[in-house]
């Protein structure tokens, strides 16, 4: 199923499930039986678009099938389809164990795990904030993720190598979390690794920390269509990130640097209480409602900010 968030034309629907199904089908070995196009669970006014994929049998395909009222389900309908090549196997384990660690590799593993606990330990709080002004799942999708990333990280990540690892973190953040939270986390750790990337030395730097931050923030601000005052998540790091940058070029410690750069992150995300939002389902809030808590997604970016100042 290929679902249009509620502003993406048709026709990019269709592009994209052109490019997807030949690759389910030949670089993973599925064969896809059915193919749905459309606009069937919106976010509103969002861009963008999410893949699901189902398993199915017979009984399930003929239900599928079936002659319904509903305006908007296409019913399917049978035709010639690419045969599937056989299943790829998944790679083996890539984790390291403790005694392979570098000293980068050990401070990696215990940020992610400090971060994503915090997480964890969170998702009422910010179910009960969501609830407020959204749907009532922040919670429940940032809980996904992270114990997604603690139970990969024990199997796949390569924490000697920190720009594979973010890569990795977003795999992770891809396959467990839904909606539009997803989507944006997804983004923002690939812009990160492509960053981390182009760095050739095996150690990474605060700075260059600092620059796979900016270019993730920009992603996001690119693919998301928001900005500073805009009642999100990047209300809290766009401040971090000047901090930040500002206490790295003046040479100051990096550790002090990141802390202050965590606190800017704390009155950042503070700050949205004050804000009328201007993108996603808060963006149809009053003012009055908005004002009683902070953004959940903002608020939730200073669990990021201990992963910033691990590193």
């Amino acid at each position: 199923m290929i679902n249009g968030l509620g502003a993406t034309p048709v026709m990019e629907l269709m592009i994209a499930a052109g490019k997807t199904v030949p690759k389910l089908q030949l670089e993973f070995g599925l064969l896809v039986e059915r193919v749905y196009t459309g606009s069937f669970m919106t976010s509103l006014d969002m861009k963008g678009f999410s893949i699901s994929i189902m398993k199915v049998d017979q009984t399930l395909l003929q239900h599928l099938d079936a002659s319904t009222k509903a305006p908007h389900w296409p019913v399917g309908s049978a035709g010639n389809r690419p045969p599937a090549k056989t299943p790829v196997p998944l790679p083996s384990s890539r984790s390291m164990k403790s005694d392979e660690l570098s000293e980068q590799g050990h401070i990696l593993e215990v940020a992610i795990e400090a971060a994503a606990n915090a997480i964890i330990n969170m998702r009422d709080i910010l179910n009960d904030w969501d609830s407020t002004i959204g749907d009532g799942d922040c919670g429940s999708a940032m809980y996904k993720g992270a114990t997604a990333i603690l139970d990969d990280m024990k199997k796949y990540y390569p924490l000697n190598n920190a720009a594979e690892t973010v890569n990795e973190i977003g795999s992770s953040v891809r396959r467990a979390m839904g909606g539009t939270s997803g989507v944006l986390y997804t983004i923002f750790c690939k812009a990160a690794y492509a960053q981390l990337k182009a760095n050739s030395d095996s150690t990474v730097t605060a700075k260059q920390w600092a620059e796979a931050l900016e270019a993730a923030i920009a992603a996001v601000s690119k693919y998301g269509g928001a900005s500073t005052g805009y009642r999100t998540l990047l209300d809290a790091l766009i401040p971090a990130l000047a901090v930040l940058k500002e206490r790295l070029t003046s040479d100051e410690d990096s550790c002090t640097s990141f802390v202050l750069s965590s606190e800017a992150a704390v009155a950042g995300a503070g700050s949205t209480k004050d804000m009328q939002a201007q993108a996603g389902r808060s963006s149809y809030v009053s003012a009055a409602i908005l004002a009683t808590v902070p953004d959940p997604g903002a608020r939730q970016q200073l669990r990021g900010t201990e992963l910033q100042l691990w590193l």
